[in-house]
């Protein structure tokens, strides 16, 4: 594959859509590269935020940017130094992509821990281009081939099931019988639920103020879901937050959690997928006595924390950034093992020339049908 392709480029905040790029080829790169055309990508909420805003938390869009890192794809071509893991990728073969090239050789990359790599070369994270478009070339390290119980759409859906794995699995450590607690219903939460599921949680609360994505998570597997009152004016400051925050635990459902903060039904490990600082206040205060808070959800950059809280109930606070060794080998077992359906959080499609409506749709909260996007996918450039 040569010459002209397509590719879905973002050059500033709300400019952006469908345009000829020259494909990617192998020429120039390590032996170590594989070339895939992608077949379906999903849309991240930094997708979203890059399109909107040109930024998504520290990083910032300077130079035009192809958009895309939630993939699968076809092999379409090898390069000539495989490493030996990969040795058996064949042109043809159906992967999910790890989208993020690291050095290898620093100190975060050779304890495993290569999510924390100061040079990642990360899919739409300026200023590096995306997998919205016709090939894309990444190291073969990173490609997955899928097992045969396994579609193409699901090989998309590893990228964000990744991210819940690392969330609930590595960083908040879930042992079984535990209970868990979730802010935000949307795609990344609801994968914590399903992870969390998979691992055998005893109690899921899901926290969301949109009743139709808690509807959705009762059926995906939560036992409780709760939809949390107004929260104060930030005018008001931190202490009408503190005192939400604190009425929210103890409140009885739907407008609370019920929670005590020891015994078998407190919450030893609480996630935010949402980043909103009164979802962050109020998930540090709902977690038990020497459990685990983790920030998943990347929202504004400084926020007010109970810390007497934090302090008193010997807590820990742990911050969970996309992913590290072995996290997409273990997302795909959950998967190909039935452990975890992807299947229902697709709940839109659309054609590679119809990226501008898939956007839209996100930014609208609902598609064409008028339906709330749980996970939209775009299909690949027609070959």
């Amino acid at each position: 594959m040569t010459g002209q392709g397509r590719a879905f480029v973002l050059h500033k905040a709300k400019e952006l859509g469908v345009e000829d790029r020259p494909v990617q080829t192998l020429d120039g790169l390590p032996g170590d590269h594989v070339l895939v055309r992608p077949s379906f990508t999903g849309i991240c909420g930094s997708d979203v935020h890059y399109a909107q805003t040109g930024r998504c938390g520290d990083f910032i869009v300077k130079e035009p940017m192809i958009l895309g890192h939630e993939s699968s794809g076809i092999v379409i071509a090898l390069g000539k130094d495989l490493p030996e893991s990969r040795r058996s990728l064949k042109v043809g073969d159906p992967v999910a992509l790890e989208p993020g090239a690291t050095c290898k050789t620093c100190v975060h990359c050779r304890r495993g821990a290569y999510e924390l790599c100061p040079d990642i070369r990360f899919a739409a994270t300026p200023p590096y281009d995306g997998t919205l478009q016709s090939a894309y070339a990444l190291p073969a390290e990173v490609v997955y081939k899928l097992p045969e119980s396994m579609t193409l759409e699901d090989g998309a859906m590893i990228e964000p099931l990744a991210v819940a794995v690392q969330a609930v699995a590595r960083v908040g450590q879930l042992q079984p019988n535990q209970n868990v607690a979730i802010f935000g219903a949307g795609p990344v939460g609801l994968l914590c639920l399903a992870v969390a599921k998979a691992f055998n949680a005893r109690r899921i609360a899901v926290a969301d103020i949109n009743e139709e994505r808690l509807a959705f998570a009762r059926s995906y597997g939560a036992t409780d879901t709760v939809t949390p009152a107004r929260p104060p004016p930030a005018s008001e400051g931190p202490e009408a937050l503190a005192q939400f925050a604190e009425k929210t635990v103890s409140a009885p459902a739907p407008s609370g959690f019920n929670a005590q903060l020891r015994g078998p039904d407190a919450f030893d490990l609480v996630l935010d997928c949402t980043g909103a600082p009164v979802c962050i206040a109020t998930g540090i205060s709902l977690t038990a006595e020497g459990g685990t808070f983790v920030q998943v959800g990347m929202g504004v950059s400084n926020v007010t924390i109970p810390m007497s809280s934090v302090l008193t109930k010997m807590m820990s606070i742990k911050g969970s950034f996309r992913y590290g060794a072995g996290v997409y080998d273990l997302a795909i077992s959950l998967v190909a093992r039935g452990l975890i359906d992807l299947k229902p959080l697709v709940t839109h499609r659309y054609s590679f020339e119809e990226a501008p409506a898939a956007f839209k749709a996100m930014v609208d909260g609902k598609g064409s049908d008028g339906k709330a996007p749980i996970k939209v996918l775009i299909a690949g450039v027609e070959a």
